[in-house]
């Protein structure tokens, strides 16, 4: 016997219509369903919750920069192999499956922009590439960025989103907090802005350098933010966590931060805070 079947009338209980992958958006925070496009014009925040979904270094670039163009610089430069390191697979095959992934040559995009007419040096992470991980090149990159800021006296804007160093570096790796935090140090010296901007995650060597050395930081909501995990402080001091450890709203109540801001509000945060810190 076949049940729920009306086919003198049309419906058919066997008949389903394929709904297109993508049309529809979990919130993983509150569990929220929206419309894909809806979360696109709210640039990925859920409106029920406020979460900020992770979203592409492309869309912020084209959030926070004149029309949304960036004069790339240092392109050409990739990683290597110093340590022939190999995990569960060697680390040029690692290197060139993150290519393939995100499409970018490395975890750091860097170069040239404006923000409303005002010229600046740039740079953002992607997390797509390992993690947005800091090898030699991203710290390079990075340290490239503000030496362009210092000899152009433009302001410096770095985008963070990292787990951190890159193992697979070593020393290497760790080497590039100091070369950056040192340079930073020369463009304070120069009275040259620099305004940081904390992505969820931001974490590690990232967080323990450059990221955490702006004269204005920023971070947005809920973002997961400090140096080593949750579970290894815990393990470490052997004591329980406060609620929301590590969390944006955490790090400014603790003042380690300026403001946390929504990514609607990012840009025109951006274009204020130049106006009034720099008036060249």
């Amino acid at each position: 016997m076949e049940w729920f079947k009306k086919s003198k009338s049309g419906i058919d209980s066997k008949e389903r219509k394929n709904i297109p992958e993508g049309l529809w958006t979990k919130c993983t925070s509150c569990g929220e369903i929206v419309y894909s496009k809806k979360m696109e014009e709210l640039l990925w925040v859920c409106p029920r919750c406020n979460f900020h979904f992770r979203i592409s270094s492309r869309k912020y670039i084209e959030l926070l920069l004149d029309d949304g163009k960036l004069e790339e610089y240092d392109q050409k430069l990739y990683s290597t192999d110093p340590l022939k390191f190999r995990d569960s697979k060697k680390y040029p095959d690692r290197i060139k499956a993150a290519q393939q992934k995100s499409g970018a040559i490395e975890g750091v995009t860097s170069g040239m922009a404006k923000v409303n007419g005002t010229p600046v040096s740039f740079a953002i992470m992607d997390f797509s590439f390992i993690g947005g991980s800091m090898g030699s090149v991203v710290g390079e990159k990075i340290a490239r960025a503000i030496e362009r800021a210092i000899e152009h006296e433009v302001p410096l804007i770095i985008v963070s989103c990292s787990g951190g160093a890159r193992m697979q570096e070593g020393i290497l790796s760790l080497m590039q907090m100091a070369k950056t935090s040192a340079l930073l140090a020369v463009l304070a010296e120069k009275r040259i802005p620099y305004i940081s901007i904390l992505t969820n995650p931001t974490t590690a060597g990232v967080m323990a350098s450059y990221a955490s050395l702006g004269d204005v930081i920023i971070a947005e909501p809920k973002a997961l933010l400090g140096f080593a995990g949750p579970r290894v402080i815990q393990q470490t001091i052997g004591q329980d966590l406060p609620e929301g450890f590590q969390s944006s709203e955490f790090f400014l109540d603790k003042g380690f931060l300026d403001k946390i801001v929504s990514r609607q509000d990012l840009r025109n945060t951006v274009i204020s805070l130049l106006k009034v810190m720099w008036r060249k």
